[in-house]
């Protein structure tokens, strides 16, 4: 029975037709073709697991489209309101029910881990439905300003080429006028109920959306599929016409004013009402907030004070390792002049963009032919280098990673931002390579979206604590790769590191202690080389996407400690490649379902 057939059987038995209540892990019912089939607890599970994703397309479509499914291309995210928003819930409520109608002991391998993924995802979705995080729908690490532009930019999921790729964003455009006047309507509701940004942020936001509001259309990101559409060879010189005039009109009337409206009301109404405060604690119900986004990131049991604690140890060990360097380099002087020593001297830094991202070009090389080494499973689809683009550089992350195409109609992208030279220094080149792109990200990604035996919902999904875990894991794996030789770029690694320690001291200090953005900026200039600029921005982050910080150095320990026991106990046996290949093969796991999993893995290759 193919996929669309099994989900079809399953919705027939789990909605028109009464389950069968007996304890076998079978169950009759009548296919489309009216002939008789039996459906295991497995092809229930599986079939119900497609129907939610198919659904979540539906009422995702944004994610539709960065997943590859063009079929909601012309549409864009509901409106927030209170219907759509008892929705959303509704519809987690209702497939956390349709779990729990399956056997889970009828289930192994693979299907029971689908089962105890979706039934905790579920239950986390729904507990989260309480916290009113609608309220502050946009801040300067993300929100529709910043993912519309990149869509409408032509470079990034949305696709530009036909004549109906068109008039789909034109019609996406509508949607997304409409959202942005509910996120009008719903920071005027955050404001009534103290739930607003901090000003810092804010004021960081405005420049977003003021990049966007351009009396001279062919200077929009927007306007850039224009220009690709000139070049198409496949559509009419009458269509190219009607489409020039029609998405100019749409740029003019309907996109320009969105960001308008969303910019007025921010800088003359919203920022006055800015908060002074910057943790989610000092929000009604904020300490509860809080350990729920530890909850979400980490996927374990960890409070504010064990993670606060654990952050300071490390931070208290890489200053030591720091240390080692220093006298290694030969530099005469104390930590902080070395500090400013990497902050400052030119030879840390690249005269170019050009000159920035062909370095790094040349570091993918050396890396790629490296992995052999610890790994046995690759991705199929490549990645390549490129800048972050001009219009969100100026707030985005020095460092980032985007998916490849599932159909491997687009490579994996590893972006770097040259927004400030000086915030990327020559020495982080081999440790953020390897975080960002392999065997960091693009590794765990390219990987979890080819493996064909996954279900839809784990192939496109993941957690922080495993995907940044991961990748600070393979970090760690650059000595073992035969790099980080160079004392500098060893230093890289430990800067790297070191960042990664801070956050977890900041975004607790931020949310659980009290901290202001000053000291939060104090403590990571007095702890690190990073570039002002750089700490800045870092905070901000932590503000605004409180507890998504703390996951990477909890996932690089648990992910570690793993190692480490599977080590201890196997011995000889032991083989990295194959450990490697446990941790990966089945896409991102909360940490306490991949602890289970490594369990049985350790007992298969005891013998």
């Amino acid at each position: 029975m193919n996929r669309k057939h099994l989900a079809l059987a399953v919705a027939f038995s789990l909605g028109v037709v009464a389950c069968n209540q007996s304890n076998t892990a079978q169950t009759q019912k009548v296919n489309e073709g009216s002939v008789i089939v039996s459906l295991s607890e497995s092809e229930k599970a599986n079939a119900l697991f497609q129907t939610y994703f198919d659904e979540s397309m539906q009422m995702d479509p944004i994610s539709a489209t960065y997943v590859g499914i063009n079929d909601f291309n012309d549409r864009f995210r509901a409106p927030i309101n209170k219907h759509n928003l008892a929705q959303s819930l509704a519809f987690e409520e209702k497939y956390l029910a349709k779990i729990k109608g399956i056997d889970a002991s009828a289930l192994s391998g693979q299907d029971l881990l689908s089962y105890q993924i979706f039934l905790r995802d579920r239950e986390i979705a729904i507990k989260g439905a309480q916290f009113p995080s609608h309220l502050i729908p946009l801040h300067q690490m993300g929100g529709a300003h910043s993912y519309f532009a990149s869509l409408g930019s032509g470079k990034s999921a949305q696709p530009f080429n036909t004549a109906v790729d068109y008039r789909n964003f034109m019609s996406r455009a509508e949607g997304f006028a409409t959202y942005m006047d509910s996120a009008i309507v719903a920071m005027k509701e955050g404001i009534e109920k103290s739930i607003v940004l901090p000003k810092p942020l804010i004021e960081k936001v405005l420049p977003q959306l003021q990049a966007h509001i351009l009396e001279d259309v062919t200077k929009s990101v927007f306007y850039a599929p224009l220009e690709k559409l000139k070049e198409d060879q496949d559509i009419t010189v009458s269509d190219k016409e009607q489409i020039t005039k029609d998405y100019i009109e749409t740029i003019k009337n309907v996109i320009i004013p969105a960001y308008g409206r969303v910019y007025e009301f921010m800088s003359e109404e919203y920022l006055a009402k800015g908060r002074s405060t910057f943790g989610l604690s000092d929000l009604p119900n904020g300490r509860a907030w809080y350990e729920y986004r530890i909850e979400t990131n980490t996927t374990l049991p960890l409070t504010a004070d064990e993670i606060h604690t654990f952050g300071k140890q490390e931070v208290a060990r890489i200053l030591v390792e720091m240390t080692k360097v220093k006298e290694t380099v030969g530099f005469e002087g104390d930590l902080p002049a070395f500090f400013e020593f990497l902050r400052t001297d030119e030879q840390f830094f690249f005269k170019s963009e050009q000159a920035l991202i062909d370095a790094y070009t040349q570091v993918k090389e050396k890396i790629d032919s490296r992995l052999p080494m610890l790994f046995e499973v690759f991705p199929k689809a490549d990645y390549e280098v490129r800048a972050v683009e001009a219009f969100r550089a100026a707030s985005s992350a020095g460092a980032s990673y985007q998916s490849p195409a599932p159909d491997g109609s687009r490579p994996g992208i590893f972006y770097i931002n040259a927004y400030n030279l000086k915030a990327q220094p020559k020495y982080l080149m081999e440790t953020l390579s390897i975080h960002e792109a392999a065997p960091g990200h693009h590794f765990q990604i390219a990987i979890q979206q080819e493996v064909e035996s996954l279900p839809d919902f784990r192939k496109f999904g993941g957690y922080t604590v495993f995907a940044e875990g991961w990748a600070l894991y393979a970090e760690s794996l650059g000595k073992e790769m035969g790099l980080f030789t160079d004392p500098y770029m060893w230093y890289g690694r430990l800067s790297d590191e070191q960042l990664r320690a801070m956050r977890l001291v900041v975004d607790t200090g931020l949310h659980a202690f009290g901290w202001s953005r000053q000291k939060a900026i104090d403590f990571m200039t007095d702890n690190s080389s990073l570039a002002v600029t750089d700490i800045e921005a870092e905070v901000e982050r932590y503000i605004a996407i409180g507890g998504q910080a703390v996951s990477y150095k909890v996932g690089q320990r648990h992910i570690r400690i793993l190692r480490n026991k599977a080590q201890q106990i196997l011995g000889d046996k032991f083989d990295v490649k194959k450990f490697h290949t446990q941790v990966l093969i089945d896409g991102a796991l909360p940490m306490p379902i991949l602890e289970a999993k490594i369990d049985r893995w350790i007992e298969q290759q005891k013998g």
